[in-house]
Order: C-alpha cells, then structure tokens, then sequence
C-alpha cells in the first residue's frame, strides 16, 4: 500500500478521528461516489454505543450534505447542457415532487434522484427536508438492527473472514 494511502487511513481510523470520520464517509457516499456509510458508522456506534443518536445525526448531516450536491450537479447540468439541445422531460418525478427524496438512500437509485430533482429544479428547501428525513430513517434503522445482534454472532462472521 501507497504510504500517502497508509497515512490517510490512518488519520481517518475511527478511534482517533471519529465523528468527522462517520461525516467525511457519509458525505462521499451520497455523492457519485461509490462508497457505504453504514460501516463506518456502524464501527463508530459499536465503539461509542452511548453517542448513538449523534453519530445518527452526524451521518444524517454529512449524507444530506452529499446528496445536495449531487442536487447541484444535476441543476448545473441542466442549465449547461439547456443551450444545447432538448432532453427527456421526467413527467412521473416532477408530478410526485420533493416527497419522493424520501428514497434517495435506496442503492443505485438515490444518487440518481438527487441528481434529476436537481435537473428538474424542484425546491431545494423541499428536497433536503425529504432527503434528509429519509437518510435519517435509514442510518436509525440500520444501525439500531445492527447493535441489537448479539457479539457472539459478530465474532463468529470474524472468524469465518479471517
């Protein structure tokens, strides 16, 4: 491994960074960017189980951060690309709205309907509270089911990977 990557990982390792790590994480994941949240912010709670609920709205925060940008890229790109030439009108989203933003945390989709609320100009105040309410179900979810499983089951998927 690189050393500049060695060290970058390190300055990010939970223990020494932590919340800034779960909002670095969660900010780049909600971007074009491939990345998961969940793990991160998993390993911070597994870590620090009394600061669940910051953790939930650091991630929250930072993931909604990520998505607004994506937002801004799609609106950039229709103002861009309008002098051009026409594009495909999406009817069915802009008729459905904000609301819909409520499923930006789905995988493959999410990123997608950050982008073409953000090519449709729907109000941005509308699509960070659908957003942001609907990364926030998400990580309380997820996460909260993966603090309820049992550490004897979390050591024995170790054993299995090591």
């Amino acid at each position: 491994m690189p050393e500049w990557l060695n060290t970058l990982l390190t300055y990010f390792a939970l223990p020494d960074v932590g919340l800034p790590a779960v909002f670095i994480v969660a900010f780049v994941s909600a971007t074009l960017l491939p990345m998961a949240t969940e793990p991160v912010l998993f390993g911070y709670v597994k870590l620090n189980p009394d600061q669940f609920w910051l953790a939930i709205v650091i991630a929250t925060i930072g993931n909604t951060a990520g998505g607004m940008v994506t937002y801004w890229m799609g609106r950039g790109a229709k103002n861009a690309l309008a002098k051009q030439k026409p594009v495909v009108h999406l009817i069915w989203l802009q008729q459905l709205g904000a609301p819909v933003l409520l499923l930006s945390w789905v995988p493959l989709i999410g990123d997608a309907l950050c982008a073409m609320a953000g090519w449709l100009k729907l109000p941005w105040r509308g699509v960070l509270l659908w957003m942001g309410l609907g990364k926030f179900i998400r990580f309380a979810v997820a996460t909260a089911v993966l603090m309820w499983i049992p550490d004897g089951v979390w050591k024995s998927l170790q054993n299995i990977i090591n």
